[in-house]
C-alpha cells in the first residue's frame, strides 16, 4: 500500500497554522495546540484559543493502525469515510454529532466541533457519573440512522449508492478478524491474563458456541440493512447531564442494525458486571432506555415515513424489531468476548487493581459473553439482568 505523495503528518505547529489558515477560530498569536491521541488508529489535535476558550479538533489518519504500527497497512480512505458518515448522520440527527467544519481526503484529515466540555461516557461511567440521558440519546440515534439509511425510507437503488460510498473494506476486516476469528480459536492469540485461560479454553472448546459465532460473522459480513456506526462502544461518546455526542465513525459501513445496537449494550454490560450489587440497577436501567427508545423511536418512524410497499403488512415491523434484538444480543456477546481474551481491551475491566477481582469480573465476562450468544433468540433485558447478577454472584463468590 502507498501513501499520496503530498501526505504529511500533522504536527501541532502546523494544526495551528492551518486552524489559521481556514479562519475556524478568531484568531491570534496565541493559538495553542496538544496532540491529545485517539487510541489505536489516529492522530487528534485540540487547537484552542485561550483568550476566547474557543477551540477545534483536527483528526488525522495515518496509512496503518497506530496500535500495530505498518505491520497492519490502513487506507487513508477512512478519514473521508468517517466524515461524510457524520455528515449523513448529521442530517437525520444533528443534536447527537459534532459538527463537521472542513474534510481533507489527500491528507485524510477532518476537522470538527470541539467537544472537550463533556466526559468520554466511558471514562465518566468508571468514575461513577450519573447520564440520565445518555441511553435515551443513543437509543433515538441508532434508531433514526439505522431507519433513514434502510430499504424502509431510501428507494432501492438510492439506498445502494449510498452503500458504494461506504464500502470500508479495511476497517471491516479489523473486526472482522479481532471481534469475530481471533477471540474464538486458540491458534489466534490475544492478551490476557494467565488465570484465565481455563475460562478461555471453555470458549474455544465450546462447539455450539462457535457454531452460533460463524452464524453472526456471516451477519456482519453479509447483511446490509443499514449504515452503521461500526464501532459505537462508551468510549466513542461523549456525554453530560444534558447532551451527547457520538463521535469516531470511521468504522462506518452498510451492515446489520443488531450490530451497533448490540456494541453500546455490551459496553454498558462492562459497567454491569464490574460494579457492586447495588450499584448495577443504574445499568440495567440504561440498558432498558436504551432499547425502549430505539423501539419507538423505530416504530414511530415506520409509522411516518416507511415508504416499503410492506410497510402495512401485520406483523413485519414485529419481525424486524425481533431480529434486530436477536442480532443484538449475539453481537454483544462477541463484544464481550474479544474485549476480554482479545487484542484490544477497555478500561471497565483492565482498571480493576486487585488482581483477584479483576480475574473473577472478566471471568464473569466471559460467561455471559457466551450465554448471549448461545440465547439471544430468547433474550430480553430482564433476563440479561439476571444473568449478569449470577454469572458475577457466582464468579465473585469464590474470592
Amino acid at each position: 500500500m502507498t501513501q499520496p505523495s503530498n501526505f504529511k503528518l500533522l504536527t501541532n505547529e502546523t494544526a495551528i497554522a492551518l486552524t489559521k489558515k481556514l479562519g475556524l477560530i478568531h484568531t491570534n498569536d496565541s493559538l495553542q495546540c496538544n496532540e491529545i491521541g485517539d487510541g489505536n488508529l489516529n492522530y487528534v489535535f485540540h487547537v484552542t484559543n485561550p483568550d476566547t476558550n474557543k477551540g477545534v479538533i483536527i483528526k488525522q489518519a495515518v496509512p496503518y493502525a497506530k496500535v500495530l504500527g505498518e505491520s497492519w497497512p490502513l487506507t487513508l480512505k477512512r478519514a473521508a469515510i468517517e466524515a461524510n458518515a457524520l455528515i449523513q448522520f448529521g442530517s437525520y440527527c444533528p443534536e447527537f454529532v459534532p459538527k463537521v467544519y472542513y474534510s481533507d481526503e489527500q491528507l485524510a484529515i477532518t476537522i470538527m466541533e470541539d467537544l472537550s466540555h463533556l466526559k468520554i461516557a466511558r471514562t465518566g461511567l468508571i468514575d461513577g457519573n450519573h447520564f440520565p440521558l445518555l441511553s435515551k440519546h443513543i437509543g433515538e440515534f441508532v434508531a433514526k440512522t439505522a431507519f433513514y439509511t434502510s430499504d424502509f425510507h431510501l428507494e432501492p437503488s438510492a439506498k445502494k449508492e449510498v452503500a458504494r460510498n461506504f464500502t470500508n473494506p479495511e476497517l471491516c476486516k479489523i473486526t472482522e478478524v479481532f471481534i469475530f476469528t481471533d477471540p474464538f480459536f486458540e491458534e489466534h492469540p490475544g492478551e490476557f491474563e494467565l488465570e484465565l485461560k481455563v475460562a478461555a479454553q471453555t470458549i474455544w472448546n465450546d462447539a455450539e458456541l462457535i457454531l452460533e459465532v460463524a452464524k453472526l460473522k456471516q451477519c456482519f459480513e453479509s447483511e446490509q440493512e443499514a449504515l452503521l456506526h461500526g464501532d459505537l462502544h462508551t468510549g466513542s461518546i461523549f456525554a453530560s447531564d444534558i447532551e451527547t455526542k457520538v463521535i469516531d465513525p470511521e468504522f462506518a459501513f452498510y451492515g446489520p442494525v443488531g450490530f451497533d445496537l448490540g456494541q453500546y449494550i455490551a459496553n454498558l454490560l462492562f459497567q454491569a458486571i464490574t460494579r457492586p450489587a447495588a450499584e448495577k440497577e443504574e445499568i440495567f436501567t440504561y440498558l432498558q432506555e436504551f432499547l425502549d427508545t430505539f423501539e419507538e423511536t423505530y416504530t414511530a418512524l415506520w409509522n411516518s415515513d416507511n415508504k416499503s410497499p410492506y410497510s402495512k403488512v401485520d406483523g413485519y415491523l414485529s419481525y424486524v424489531l425481533t431480529k434486530f434484538k436477536s442480532d443484538a444480543y449475539g453481537f454483544a456477546g462477541c463484544e464481550l468476548i474479544r474485549r476480554t481474551i482479545g487484542l484490544s481491551h477497555v478500561a471497565d475491566l483492565n482498571g480493576i487493581e486487585n488482581k483477584e477481582t479483576r480475574i473473577a469480573a472478566k471471568t464473569a465476562t466471559l460467561k455471559v459473553g457466551a450465554y448471549l450468544i448461545k440465547n439471544r433468540k430468547e433474550l430480553n433485558i430482564p433476563t440479561v439482568n439476571e444473568i449478569v447478577k449470577q454469572y458475577t454472584l457466582a464468579s465473585y463468590s469464590t474470592l
